[in-house]
Protein backbone atom coordinates (compact mmCIF):
# COMPACT_ATOMS: atom_id res chain seq x y z
CA UNK A 1 0.00 0.00 0.00
CA UNK A 2 0.99 3.40 -0.64
CA UNK A 3 1.94 5.60 1.81
CA UNK A 4 1.21 9.48 2.30
CA UNK A 5 3.37 11.87 4.77
CA UNK A 6 1.98 15.25 4.50
CA UNK A 7 3.38 18.07 6.69
CA UNK A 8 1.08 19.77 7.91
CA UNK A 9 0.96 23.51 8.98
CA UNK A 10 -1.61 24.83 11.96
CA UNK A 11 -1.62 28.52 13.56
CA UNK A 12 -0.67 27.62 16.91
CA UNK A 13 -2.86 24.84 17.58
CA UNK A 14 -1.20 21.93 16.57
CA UNK A 15 -1.68 20.00 19.32
CA UNK A 16 -5.39 20.33 19.47
CA UNK A 17 -5.66 19.33 15.69
CA UNK A 18 -3.73 16.12 16.41
CA UNK A 19 -5.69 15.09 19.29
CA UNK A 20 -8.48 15.43 17.21
CA UNK A 21 -6.90 13.14 14.63
CA UNK A 22 -6.24 10.78 17.44
CA UNK A 23 -9.35 10.43 18.60
CA UNK A 24 -11.35 9.93 15.66
CA UNK A 25 -8.35 7.65 13.48
CA UNK A 26 -6.76 6.19 16.61
CA UNK A 27 -3.27 5.61 16.35
CA UNK A 28 -0.58 7.37 18.52
CA UNK A 29 2.07 10.31 18.65
CA UNK A 30 5.60 8.43 17.67
CA UNK A 31 7.27 12.06 17.63
CA UNK A 32 6.12 15.10 19.44
CA UNK A 33 8.87 18.03 19.43
CA UNK A 34 7.81 21.60 21.39
CA UNK A 35 10.30 24.48 20.59
CA UNK A 36 11.40 24.89 24.14
CA UNK A 37 13.35 21.43 23.29
CA UNK A 38 15.45 22.51 20.55
CA UNK A 39 18.86 23.95 21.96
CA UNK A 40 19.05 27.26 24.05
CA UNK A 41 20.50 29.27 21.27
CA UNK A 42 18.10 28.44 18.56
CA UNK A 43 14.95 29.04 21.02
CA UNK A 44 12.32 31.26 19.68
CA UNK A 45 11.60 32.91 23.21
CA UNK A 46 9.66 31.18 25.94
CA UNK A 47 5.82 32.40 24.82
CA UNK A 48 6.32 29.79 21.97
CA UNK A 49 7.85 27.04 24.17
CA UNK A 50 4.90 24.96 24.85
CA UNK A 51 3.73 25.17 21.19
CA UNK A 52 4.73 22.62 19.07
CA UNK A 53 7.42 22.37 16.17
CA UNK A 54 7.45 18.74 15.08
CA UNK A 55 4.98 16.25 15.36
CA UNK A 56 4.63 12.64 14.14
CA UNK A 57 1.45 10.84 13.99
CA UNK A 58 0.77 7.32 12.95
CA UNK A 59 -3.45 6.22 13.09
CA UNK A 60 -4.29 2.77 14.04
CA UNK A 61 -4.98 1.91 10.26
CA UNK A 62 -0.88 2.89 9.62
CA UNK A 63 0.13 0.86 11.93
CA UNK A 64 -1.57 -3.06 11.55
Amino acid sequence: MAAVAPYLNFNGNTEEAFNFYKSVFGGEFSMVMRFKDVPSENQMGESNGDKIMHMSYRSARERS
